[in-house]
């Protein structure tokens, strides 16, 4: 525990564990990639794509030691019963802080699958990026917007069937599809310029869970709706678990199950369309109502109150 340092010695040095962690798994991955690509055996490629999943797991598990060394934090986590690491699992989650990809990782730990985002498809250009994504099996998405297929009406359901295909290289390797449907994280800045409804959330985007959904939705068993919570570190999350300030971390996992009310043609059925919508804001409302009870409970008030002292 290096919780006895001061703040401005303290946050430095864990970003530098952070990032030489980083550095180290990421460029690991990166190399294991190149003879992925070169030699297209699908049982090789399969059997690389398990080594880096195991370097991914060994840098989310090293992240979460690092972070331990800024003082201890209390986890409450909900919600992991039931879920195992030979299904696939949609998880739609509210977005706070960077800190959200290493909770969530490190939730998944050894017991769920993998995490694993859609990526937007310009991504599989950048360079070492592009190519340690596409190794890890990521499936990079090609939307069509409107305007593109009233000039290419041929082109329409081809966006969807791509990511499909591009999704069927992980039928061997169970994942978690994270995505963050708020498309930022929240600040209460960002709350009032797009005149949220919500207390404590910004308003959900659609259309990029519905694509998934479509393009995969015989594949997922469940979606997780995961809701996050830093009490008493609200609007400086990063900076208080770097200086050893964040006492508690709340992860509630609901699992629900897929239904053709989720599954359908967002972008061509108007009907569907409006369903879907209804559904994830009233997803987004219990969310709401969530987080506001969380930060009424106790022991919570508690943890609020010893952060403030």
């Amino acid at each position: 525990m290096l919780s006895f340092l001061p703040g401005f010695i303290l946050a430095p040095l864990l970003v530098a564990l952070l990032s030489l962690n980083l550095i180290f798994w990421g460029g690991s991955v990166f190399l294991l990639s190149l003879p992925k690509l070169l030699v297209p055996i699908p049982m090789w490629r399969r059997a690389m794509t398990r080594v880096m999943e195991q370097a991914v797991r060994a840098w989310s598990l090293l992240n979460l030691g690092i972070l331990r060394l800024g003082g201890k934090v209390h986890w409450e986590v909900k919600g992991l019963a039931g879920l195992n690491k030979q299904s696939w699992y949609m998880m739609m989650s509210n977005h706070l802080s960077w800190l959200d990809i290493i909770v969530l990782f490190g939730i998944a730990g050894g017991s769920l699958p993998l995490p694993r985002f859609f990526l937007k498809y310009e991504l599989l250009y950048v360079p070492f990026l592009g190519l340690s994504c596409w190794a890890m099996d990521m499936p990079f998405m090609r939307r069509y917007s409107t305007a593109y297929l009233k000039k290419h009406p041929h082109k329409k359901g081809k966006d969807i069937a791509a990511t499909g295909k591009a999704c069927a290289k992980l039928k061997h390797h169970p994942s978690i599809m994270i995505n963050f449907v708020e498309g930022t994280r929240f600040t209460q800045a960002k709350r009032q310029q797009r005149h949220s409804p919500y207390q404590h959330l910004l308003p959900p985007k659609a259309a990029g869970i519905a694509f998934a959904l479509s393009a995969m939705g015989d594949q997922f068993d469940k979606v997780l709706d995961v809701t996050l919570s830093y009490p008493g570190s609200e609007g400086r999350v990063g900076r208080d678990i770097l200086t050893g300030k964040l006492k508690h971390i709340v992860v509630d996992v609901e699992a629900l199950d897929i239904s053709t009310d989720i599954v359908g043609d967002y972008f061509g059925d108007v009907e569907f369309k409006r369903r879907f919508q209804g559904w994830l804001n009233h997803r987004w409302q219990l969310k709401d109502k969530k987080l506001d009870a969380q930060l009424q409970q106790p022991e919570l008030q508690m943890a609020l109150s010893e952060q403030r002292s």
